[in-house]
Parts: structure tokens; C-alpha cells; sequence
């Protein structure tokens, strides 16, 4: 995995989404660490929101921002664990037309080397839907900086070698 450097930095357009029947704007500790990273990287932040842990909740927001075309990517953070209000990964799974099953596995692979195995407790997923990327992180701040450290913050950057996401932005809605 090499950043070829003589390619163009193309920025993405991301959407975050808080899931969470507590926090708000104030308080988005995990909100704000995927924010500030995504714009440090370079990306633009394009629209961020907090929604209640319901499935209704989650799906329509996801299918306002996979509506918008200026949303090429979303970002969530919270509702992906074990308990009943749990319902992230069903609300996310439920609008995507193809999933990266590859993404949840590297999420708790990464998980694994820093918190063991309570990772197993992790139902991060990722997917496409209508041209746009769909991950759902943890609600904890770590698990995002693993999340956008460890995965996305390289297939975000168009110059990532032998391959990233971007650069199949343009080819996602192909039939």
C-alpha cells in the first residue's frame, strides 16, 4: 500500500451521521473525531446529523444523503453492538444494493489489536447504495479513530495503491 504521489488528491463528499437516543450537537464526541478527520485529510464535510437509534430514523436519513447527489459518502458512528436498540447494521443493510463484507472484517481485525477480543461484540459494516459509500462505526471515539485511521482515511485518497474507493466513485451506479 503506497500513496503514488503523482497523482491528483480528489476530495470526497462525507456525510456524518451520529446514531443515539443521548447525545447532541454539545456532547458528539464521536461525531466530532470522524468531522475533524475528514476534513483534515482534505475531504469535505458535507453534511453531518444525529438521529435516534431506530431503524425508521437511521434508513431515512441514509436515503436522504444516498438521494443527494453531493454526497458521495456516510459515515456513521453508533448502534452497531449487541444490545436491542442496537439496530445500525440492520437500518444500513436494509438500503444497500452491494455489501463490502471485507470492511467489518478489517474494522474488528484492527479492533482486535487494541481492545482483544471484545471486539467480537463489533457489527461495523459497510456497503453501496445509488453511487454512494455507506460505513457504520462504533459509537465509542477509539473505535472511530481506528475506523477512519486504519481504513478509510487510505481508501478515501485517490492516490492509494494498487487500488482505493475513489477511484470507483464514477463506476458505482454502472448496470
Amino acid at each position: 500500500m503506497t500513496i503514488d504521489e503523482s497523482k491528483p488528491f480528489v476530495p470526497v463528499n462525507v456525510a456524518v451521521l451520529t446514531v443515539s437516543d443521548t447525545r447532541s450537537a454539545a456532547d458528539d464526541k464521536s461525531g466530532n473525531v470522524l468531522a475533524e478527520r475528514i476534513t483534515e485529510a482534505g475531504h469535505h464535510l458535507i453534511d453531518r446529523a444525529i438521529v435516534k437509534d431506530t431503524a425508521e430514523a437511521i434508513t431515512a436519513k441514509l436515503r436522504e444523503w444516498i438521494a443527494n447527489q453531493e454526497v458521495d459518502c456516510v459515515i456513521a458512528t453508533g448502534g452497531t453492538g449487541l444490545t436491542g436498540r442496537d439496530v445500525t447494521p440492520e437500518a444500513f443493510r436494509s438500503v444497500y444494493e452491494k455489501e463490502i463484507e471485507g470492511f467489518g472484517e478489517l474494522f474488528r481485525q484492527l479492533s482486535f489489536e487494541k481492545i482483544g477480543t471484545s471486539t467480537i461484540q463489533s457489527r461495523a459494516t459497510g456497503g453501496v447504495a445509488n453511487g454512494t459509500f455507506l460505513f457504520a462505526l462504533p459509537g465509542s471515539p477509539g473505535a472511530c479513530k481506528d475506523g477512519w485511521d486504519g481504513i478509510l482515511r487510505h481508501q478515501m485518497d485517490s492516490r492509494l495503491r494498487p487500488c482505493n474507493f475513489v477511484e470507483l466513485m464514477p463506476r458505482l451506479k454502472e448496470r
